[in-house]
């Protein structure tokens, strides 16, 4: 039997054809009629089985083909990729439902008919190579390519492509491509939340580091001292400002124990269990040579898994106590400063009612002297009168003590030589120093001029001169005065209240008892002194104290029991002026200026005979002076004294009845002499009211406490003389008759 014909297996049809292989009827000799025709049905009976045989052959293989069509065609639909046969042409001929799923999710999308429109055009050039490639190796494949499935969706996956070559019945085969894509998309999200995470955990790192080097830079800068130790208490950390604190190198420092710092903490760190922090308060600690310190303490105790750290914050109170200590001596300063300027503003008061009395009292005394010209020289009237005069003398030169003292405008200063007046207050010194006190001048060369008032600076210096005098007593010493340029540092002029400029220090020094910290606590008090009973005012220091704080300068005392006392005066130097003498400084100060402290007067000036009055020119007519003063003393004072002068006088106390008096006859009246202070009016307010009602009549302004702005202020409105109370009688009568005068027509 020959072999079945089995070319139909063979897709490629490599197989001969089938009718190549059928069985051919054999060829059978010449036989005879009858035999050949039992020989011809055996032949067909065997090729009949033979085909029989070759059919069944032909059914299982059509079975096993189909078979093997069903699985592929299973495996194909059912493999969990993206499969698709395409053509030369990009038209896909085959595709598995994965295939449909991934790139036409739903019924709107692009559907699946060609591949490359679904490639990103970044990619198509690498997948038409990878095709080109297939065709000729027989396969290839491309990585992370993106497919673009529609807006908001995409695919990106690996390509792999198998080119395949399918049968025809007719014809050569057709060349075609299996295509498999793997979606990438889970692993190369995986791979960016690596990556993410990488970037962040370096982002971390980074973040650490830095917070490291701040944290270092923190506890390196603080300015409280930091110390962290560990559960033994040993130090781990030392910052600098603990080394300087403890005056200790933290490569000393560091494996300590922090008693050795610190006694007093180490106990406190018992609270560790109890709460994160505290507070512990002001301890001693001990620097590394064992100096102590006054500390404020607190800490911080942080719990790890390799046991605990305790971190010890420490601040240096030296610095603290120090200011609190500088601000209560700056506050006792500034109370000492304002009972000063009370007691000032009270003694000033008192000083102006004062001089009202003492007025009267030298005016009704001089009326007494006039009256008793016809007695005796030594009569006891006389005498007594003299006495009266004396004391009210003594008593006026204290009130303009007060007053100068009391006074808060500025004086009317300029450059004046320092060393000028120091020596001119030399030559009044030496003739009244007691023989077993000794005078020692030691000015600087080339001194630079002061912006003062000479004559408050002498009064000044001659005040400090005799306290020290005063002060030695009886015994023998010496007195040095002294005079240099200086500039004084920030604690003094902190303390003393200066300017941070060049000063002219004026120093007296004496080799008297000197004084403890009570008594100075209270020199500048007004009225206060060590002095027995009538021995002393108490307001030379005072006067002093008034004179420097007028002058924008300070006076600086030092004193010891049993070594003397030295008082220091800073006067501003004068930049840019040139220093005039005190001769030339008191010609150029103004016709009326205020009154300054002066010594009291002396016993003979005060004994001397009093010249009777002088007669008072007899004029034609009367003039008529109006006086009005708060004063009902001073009023008929001036009545009496100015009547016997020859002059008529109408006295007012209250300003109000003046002003009416003087609109009902404006022409009636030939001066007006007004009080500057009076009860709920101004004496300048006055002169402003007789200028509108009548602007030529003359006016003159009387006070005892007559300041710049007082005298501007009358100068002003038209006064045109000021009058300093108490005055002298022939003071005040020579500057009427020049008011009168100089305004009479004749």
């Amino acid at each position: 039997m020959s072999e079945p014909d089995l070319s139909f297996l063979d897709p490629a049809g490599r197989q001969p054809a089938a009718a190549e292989h059928m069985p051919r009827p054999p060829a059978s000799p010449s036989r005879t009629p009858g035999a050949s025709a039992e020989g011809l049905v055996a032949d067909l009976r065997a090729y009949q089985a033979e085909l029989e045989n070759q059919n069944k052959v032909l059914r299982y293989s059509q079975a096993v083909a189909e078979s093997a069509y069903e699985r592929f065609e299973t495996l194909f639909a059912s493999v969990p990729l993206a499969l698709m046969v395409v053509d030369d042409h990009d038209m896909v001929v085959q595709a598995n439902s994965m295939a449909h799923r991934s790139f036409q999710p739903t019924e709107r999308d692009r559907p699946l008919t060609a591949l490359m429109p679904f490639v990103c055009p970044q990619d198509a050039a690498r997948v038409r190579e990878a095709f080109t490639q297939a065709q000729d190796l027989g396969h290839s494949e491309v990585k992370e390519v993106v497919f673009l499935i529609s807006d908001a969706a995409r695919i990106t996956g690996d390509l792999h492509i198998a080119h395949i070559e399918a049968p025809q019945t007719s014809g050569p085969p057709l060349s075609q491509f299996l295509c498999a894509v793997i979606d990438q998309g889970p692993l190369l999200a995986e791979r960016q939340a690596l990556q993410h995470s990488a970037e962040t955990l370096q982002q971390r790192n980074e973040q650490i580091r830095a917070s490291e080097k701040r944290l270092e830079a923190v506890i390196n800068s603080a300015l409280d001292a930091i110390i962290c130790v560990d559960q033994h208490q040993r130090i781990t950390v030392f910052n600098p400002t603990a080394a300087a604190l403890f005056q200790c190198s933290a490569s000393d420092a560091l494996g300590s124990t922090l008693d050795r710092f610190l006694p007093d903490a180490a106990q406190a760190l018992a609270f560790a269990q109890l709460t994160t922090q505290a507070l512990l308060g002001e301890m001693t600690a001990l620097t590394a040579s064992g100096k102590e310190l006054a500390v404020e303490v607190s800490v911080s105790f942080e719990r790890h898994a390799d046991g605990e750290t305790t971190t010890v914050f420490a601040r240096d109170l030296t610095g603290r106590k120090k200011a609190e200590a500088h601000r209560n001596e700056l506050e006792a300063q500034l109370r000492e400063s304002h009972k000063m300027q009370a007691v000032g503003t009270m003694a000033g008061g008192i000083a102006h009612d004062f001089n009202n009395i003492l007025g009267a009292i030298l005016g009704n005394v001089e009326l007494a002297k006039a009256d008793c010209a016809t007695h005796a020289p030594g009569s006891p009237v006389l005498e007594s009168l003299l006495e009266i005069d004396k004391a009210g003398r003594r008593a006026r030169d204290l009130v303009r003590q007060i007053l100068t003292f009391s006074r808060n405008e500025p004086p009317q200063r300029s450059a004046v030589s320092l060393a000028e007046v120091v020596h001119d207050t030399e030559r009044l010194l030496r003739v009244t120093l007691p023989p077993a006190i000794e005078l020692h001048m030691q000015l600087q060369a080339g001194l630079p001029p002061v912006l003062a008032d000479a004559t408050q600076v002498e009064q000044a210096l001659l005040n400090l001169c005799t306290n020290a005098v005063h002060a030695i007593g009886t015994e023998r010493g010496s007195i040095h005065v002294e005079a240099a340029t200086v500039q004084p540092d920030q604690r003094l002029t902190e303390r003393l209240g200066l300017a941070p400029i060049d000063y002219v220090a004026l120093t007296v020094r004496d080799t008297g008892p000197g004084m403890d910290a009570a008594t100075l606590e209270r020199i500048f008090e007004p009225f206060f002194t060590t002095k027995p009973v009538g021995q002393g005012t108490g307001l030379g220091l005072a006067v002093v104290h008034g004179v420097m704080r007028t002058h924008e300068g300070g006076v600086d005392v030092q004193s010891t029991p049993g070594q003397g006392s030295r008082f220091t005066l800073y006067f501003p130097v004068a930049t840019g002026a040139t220093a005039s003498t005190p001769a030339s400084a008191a010609a150029d100060a103004p016709a009326h200026p205020a009154p300054q402290a002066q010594p009291p007067a002396t016993e003979a000036a005060a004994s001397a005979p009093v010249p009777a009055a002088p007669p008072s020119p007899t004029p034609a007519k009367k003039h008529h002076v109006m006086y009005v003063d708060d004063d009902q003393a001073l009023v008929f004072l001036v009545q009496r004294l100015l009547r016997r002068r020859g002059y008529e006088v109408s006295g007012y106390t209250d300003p109000h009845e003046a002003t009416a008096a003087l609109r009902a006859a404006p022409q009636a009246y030939d001066l007006l002499v007004t009080d500057y202070n009076m009860p709920g009016f101004c004496g300048v307010d006055l002169v402003r009211e007789a200028r509108l009602i009548r602007p030529d009549l003359p006016v003159a302004l009387a006070s005892g406490y007559v300041t710049a702005e007082i005298e501007q202020a009358a100068l002003a409105e038209g006064a045109q003389a000021l009058i300093h109370k108490p005055n002298d009688v022939e003071e005040l009568c020579a500057t009427v008759q020049r008011l009168i005068v100089g305004h009479d027509p004749a």
